[in-house]
């Protein structure tokens, strides 16, 4: 992620709602984690049409933070076997 002095302002389009995101990142990146959201939320919406648009903006959320959740896990044990490493 790039980080600039001045905040972009980036239109993005998530389960076709247009919202209008400002930050420091580059704009591609902005793009590309808004359509990371939104393929998320279809992906859900197309398991159960009952669901709805909180429901599964909800859920796409905890998928995104088991994702993250599990890397963080996987990094962390990277670390530990690299530091294991240096003190043999």
């Amino acid at each position: 992620m790039q980080n600039n002095s001045q905040k972009k302002r980036v239109q993005v389009e998530i389960f076709g709602d247009n919202y209008f995101v400002k930050g420091h990142a580059d704009s591609k990146h902005i793009l590309k984690l808004a359509d990371y959201v939104d393929k998320k939320m279809n992906m859900i919406a197309s398991k159960n049409s009952q669901l709805s648009i909180k429901q599964i903006a909800v859920l796409a959320s905890l998928n995104i933070a088991d994702e993250l959740h599990k890397l963080q896990e996987d990094y962390n044990k990277l670390l530990q076997i690299l530091e294991e490493s240096k003190e043999t």
